[in-house]
């Protein structure tokens, strides 16, 4: 299966929609829920955002069809301190390793866009056990566990933290090149 990140096609806007944030799907269990974010829209609300033309965020393509989205954020750009993240909305692409191709592509473009960068950085929350796994598969490493600082559904979570260097990043491509 051939899997690409690219910013989301005109054409796919109705499909990240109806696939993302049409109606209460799955991933949104776990995509940091303790944070009450609005994620369902009506399609005419969600024309109306703008996260999904923002130069940080892409879409997952699988054969050229749009399953999921990767993105960067700044935590504090002046400190060079990034953060990553990813959905694959479509449960029938889940447990594929596609999740992990495309951060593997996110981590690699964001290095190759900001040479100066040294560090990228990943959190989840201890019941996001498939992040915690793709953290680990695509050679991130376990920075920072803060326990029981995530509250949902009458439970406390841990947030992990993962991070990779860019050395170690550059050893990792290395070894597949």
């Amino acid at each position: 299966m051939e899997i690409a990140i690219q910013p989301i096609r005109q054409e796919d806007i109705y499909r990240l929609w109806e696939i993302g944030f049409s109606k209460p799907k799955e991933w949104m269990t776990w995509n940091a829920p303790y944070f009450k974010e609005k994620n369902i829209y009506t399609y005419e609300e969600f024309l109306q955002l703008s996260f999904y033309h923002s130069e940080s965020f892409y879409g997952v393509y699988a054969n050229q069809h749009l399953v999921g989205s990767v993105s960067y954020y700044w935590e504090n750009k002046e400190t060079k301190w990034l953060e990553i993240g990813g959905v694959i909305y479509d449960e029938n692409y889940w447990n594929q390793s596609i999740g992990s191709k495309a951060l593997s592509l996110l981590i690699t473009h964001i290095f190759v866009t900001f040479p100066d960068l040294e560090h990228i950085g990943l959190t989840t929350f201890s019941k996001n056990q498939r992040m915690m796994a793709c953290a680990l598969k695509i050679g991130m490493m376990q920075e920072a566990c803060i326990r029981k600082v995530r509250y949902w559904n009458g439970v406390y979570y841990d947030s992990v933290k993962y991070g990779i260097l860019r050395e170690e990043w550059e050893k990792i491509e290395d070894n597949y090149g």
